[in-house]
């Protein structure tokens, strides 16, 4: 028997990235000492735009 990984949803692995990122640009923003909503919110823009660009970009094109 050969195991594989499980096959995953692109969307559901672009939006798992924008969530990571996310995360780590904000609790990075606030470390430095940025402002909480200035922070939050260029994070979040941030990572709607990772989302769209491993959703369009970062499928195997094999």
């Amino acid at each position: 028997m050969h195991l594989r990984m499980p096959s995953i949803d692109p969307g559901a692995q672009a939006f798992l990235w924008a969530v990571v990122f996310f995360l780590f640009m904000w609790l990075g923003a606030l470390a430095v000492g940025f402002g909480g909503g200035v922070s939050f919110v260029v994070s979040l823009l941030l990572a709607a735009a990772i989302f769209v660009l491993v959703r369009t970009r970062g499928a195997d094109t094999a």
